[in-house]
């Protein structure tokens, strides 16, 4: 399966279980769920050496000819081809205790076959040597690239990355959030 039709399926499933989550829970505020790059300000402390979230939400699609493209803002533009630093949660693309191809998101996933966020609150990362699974926030440099019409949907990726630390965890994250480490044998 292609990484795009691996999105696709996992933006449908994510869809469909969204619904289902949404019908289920009446704790919805009347003002509607925040974005990922805003969820994300409330789980992960911001940090001046780490590209925001709320950067790379600054995307619109927009259409050119007979196809819609990926408009990004100034600030976006200005990060490609630079060395930068993301922090989020490891979505793994292959199976095994070592990735060194997997999606980081702005959000803790819910579901291990749903992503939990658009394609503006994902980066795709290629990192140099195998980084360890695990379900806490991260913190990756690499080579940052904007990706302006791939075939994939993918809008960002980061190139030669290397896990630098554990990202934190806000203290005012929403309650019930916890990350879960997972035990290392």
């Amino acid at each position: 399966m292609t990484l795009r039709l691996a999105l696709v399926a996992s933006f449908a499933a994510a869809a469909f279980a969204a619904g289902s989550a949404f019908a289920l829970n009446q704790n919805i505020p009347k003002a509607g769920l925040p974005s990922a790059s805003e969820f994300s300000g409330q789980v992960l402390i911001e940090r001046p050496d780490v590209v925001s979230w709320k950067t790379l939400a600054q995307v619109e699609t927009v259409k050119q000819g007979s196809r819609m493209v990926p408009q990004f803002a100034k600030p976006i533009l200005a990060l490609d081809r630079k060395d930068a630093r993301v922090q989020g949660f490891m979505i793994p693309l292959d199976m095994g205790d070592r990735q060194k191809h997997f999606l980081v998101s702005a959000v803790p996933p819910h579901c291990s076959f749903c992503l939990p966020a658009g394609p503006e609150a994902v980066v795709e990362v290629f990192a140099k040597e195998p980084v360890g699974y695990t379900l806490d926030p991260i913190v990756l440099s690499g080579k940052f690239a904007v990706q302006k019409d791939d075939p994939n949907g993918v809008l960002y990726r980061l190139h030669d990355a290397a896990q630098v630390e554990v990202a934190k965890v806000s203290p005012g994250a929403p309650p019930g959030f916890v990350p879960r480490a997972i035990p290392q044998n």
